[in-house]
């Protein structure tokens, strides 16, 4: 195990800043996943920490040793990719051991790291087949048998179930976790795909344009998020933003989204929004926090009407889409409770779980839990 430092890290192409200046702390035995979309930067600090990009400034420690020039076969890491990389002609064993039989390592204990990789992947069977003998799925367990069996400080992650079908990917993922918890080796894992992040990681750090917009648990960042950025990049389908300002009215203090759509904050979280009144804001809700009519259980439920666009049909869920402002607006609904497009349906959303975002920072103001008092959750 290894904790791994990044100070400072950049990496310049040219004339483009790919990894623009950031700092990270992963602790020992962590899982952390870095993602975004493409072109965030976050494969090219995959890359850099495992020595196969040369850094453009910064530092990166692995352990407490300074890894900058070390070359990549030092740094005890090992690193997965998302093409399995197996060398066609070898048997399943020879693709595990051929990298601890160019280091020269004794025959009894190649065997030894080899079957203890083979029965954590469950591939015990697969020893003596060749990859082009084997589904996807198991290429990519051999691919991290190969990973394993170096007993690595830690292990590097580019993308790895990319090329697998989606219920796979799903299989795969547990797998993953589940051999973590049995190696106990710190993770760094890269991946485009949001829902891969929230299931696997221990914190995530979300990239966009060559910096770190935010690390925080799963349930931080989906709760908590700093920017815009990574409030509609973390959750699926992704949150709702309307073009909003703070108004006093009879009713009290109000979100005015327009098209006479005017909703109430609630009490505990006037004080928190009274410096905004009267400025463009941006009103961030998720799909799940608007659903149908539902009987209050907090005073941060509000109603309202809206005339039915499109609907969705999920199974357990059904989406129902309308639109605010001329904007397209997606609410999570129980699917006896939809009516069909071109109805008009009564809706409830949940304030208590909405973000307000200022448009020419993209910075969230503030967050829901700093509220004294949480009335729901």
């Amino acid at each position: 195990m290894a904790r791994i430092q990044l100070k400072a890290l950049r990496k310049r192409f040219d004339d483009t800043d790919a990894v623009r200046g950031i700092d990270l702390d992963v602790e020992h035995n962590e899982f952390i996943v870095l993602v975004g979309p493409s072109g965030c930067g976050k494969s090219t600090t995959l890359r850099m920490i495992a020595g196969l990009e040369e850094i453009t400034d910064g530092e990166i420690y692995i352990g407490n040793e300074l890894v900058n020039h070390v070359p990549p076969r030092d740094r005890h890491i090992a690193m997965v990719f998302q093409n399995y990389a197996l060398y066609p002609h070898m048997t399943v064993y020879d693709n595990m051991s051929f990298g601890l039989k160019l280091a020269k390592t004794p025959k009894a204990e190649i065997k030894r790291r080899v079957q203890n990789a083979a029965d954590i992947l469950n591939i015990q069977e697969l020893m003596d087949r060749r990859p082009k003998q084997l589904s996807g799925g198991q290429r990519q367990r051999v691919a991290m048998g190969r990973a394993i069996v170096r007993e690595p400080q830690a292990f590097l992650f580019d993308e790895p179930l990319s090329n697998l079908d989606a219920k796979l990917r799903v299989q795969m993922r547990t797998e993953i976790k589940k051999i973590h918890q049995r190696v106990e080796t710190t993770v760094i894992y890269v991946t485009h795909d949001q829902v891969e992040a929230m299931t696997l990681a221990d914190r995530i750090v979300v990239m966009n344009d060559g910096v770190i917009e935010q690390v925080a648990t799963p349930q931080e960042m989906y709760d908590s998020p700093k920017t815009r950025f990574v409030a509609g990049f973390i959750g699926s389908p992704s949150m709702n933003f309307v073009p909003c300002e703070i108004i006093d009215n009879t009713a009290g203090t109000c979100i005015n989204l327009g098209d006479d759509l005017k909703l109430k904050i609630p009490d505990e979280a006037v004080a928190r929004y009274q410096p905004h009144k009267g400025k463009s804001l941006v009103f961030g809700i998720r799909p799940e926090h608007v659903t149908e009519k539902r009987v209050h259980t907090a005073s941060s439920q509000v109603d309202f009407s809206a005339d039915v666009q499109v609907i969705e049909p999920m199974g357990m869920d059904t989406m129902v889409f309308f639109s605010v402002k001329g904007t397209d607006i997606c609410a999570r609904s129980a699917p006896q409770a939809v009516v069909g497009a071109g109805h008009r349906m009564d809706f409830t959303v949940d304030l208590h779980h909405m973000h307000l975002i200022d448009p020419e920072t993209d910075r969230v103001i503030g967050h829901r839990g700093d509220d004294k008092t949480n009335t729901s959750d």
